[in-house]
């Protein structure tokens, strides 16, 4: 079986590229089983700082492979890919968005081409999403008489705003790059979005990983928690940064006019 998804490292920032550009990179089973052996393998390597991800070739992710409609992935012909995995509330479609949330490291995403349903939701579990100007972004489910089900009830919030995601499900329509800007579906629109999203990522890579990694669980886990519960968790995760040495090698850099030389922890 070819392989899905590969992962290369360097200068502490993980390269995600989804490797079916014969396929506009469309999602099949064995794709988004290699999504969640892509968080394994980024999870257990601590020298990572941040993640860009992207498609190979000229499109993101143009959706849903068509062999997931015709019952590959569905029903008694095959794996039931609305049921959890696990523990977890979340199904392994889910996973496929969730997973870019729930890496305790920042996740970039370069967009270009198409964005197309599962695509554009992946693309939502990161952090950030760089867009080229000719990007093409759409909520495209019910297209195939389907709801997004792909967490956009967790990665869409706070994102954007409540009557554009309604428009976007209910009609299913195509967004290109200013409009998504606008609406927050995108951060930044570039001509090379892998290029600045690596910038972006390296950027990151050389700030200290331990107030990075608590800035992410801080924005994560507070968002939509209690204001009292959100201030104490402020409190907690500074609490726990100050006791690093890594807090301590970023404010002796400073001072030194030098780079930093962080050491990494385990994810």
């Amino acid at each position: 079986m070819k392989q899905r998804i590969r992962i290369t490292v360097q200068d502490h920032v993980a390269t995600v590229m989804l490797d079916r550009a014969t396929k506009r990179n469309a999602v099949d089973l064995e794709m988004f089983d290699a999504f969640l052996r892509a968080r394994d393998e980024l999870a257990g390597t601590p020298e990572i700082r941040a993640v860009v991800l992207h498609g190979d070739g000229p499109d993101f992710c143009a959706g849903i492979d068509i062999s997931v409609f015709a019952g590959q992935g569905i029903g008694a012909d095959g794996p039931d890919i609305i049921a959890p995995l696990g523990n977890s509330a979340a199904n392994i479609v889910q996973s496929a968005a969730l997973v870019w949330r729930q890496l305790p490291v920042p996740v970039i995403a370069a967009l270009s081409g198409a964005a197309y349903g599962a695509g554009l939701q992946i693309a939502m579990g990161a952090d950030l999403r760089v867009a080229a100007p000719d990007v093409r972004l759409s909520v495209m489910e019910v297209r195939w008489g389907l709801i997004p089900d792909m967490a956009i009830t967790n990665t869409f919030r706070h994102v954007v705003r409540q009557d554009y995601v309604r428009e976007l499900v209910y009609t299913g329509r195509i967004v290109a790059a200013k409009e998504a800007l606008d609406m927050g579906l995108v951060t930044r629109v570039s001509e090379d979005p892998l290029s600045v999203a690596t910038d972006i990522a390296a950027e990151i890579a050389n700030k200290s990983p331990d107030a990075v990694r608590a800035a992410k669980q801080l924005i994560n886990e507070s968002w939509d928690d209690d204001p009292d519960n959100a201030l104490r968790r402020e409190a907690s995760l500074q609490h726990a940064v100050l006791a690093g040495e890594n807090q301590r090698e970023a404010a002796r850099a400073n001072l030194e006019k030098r780079p930093p030389e962080f050491t990494d922890l385990p994810i």
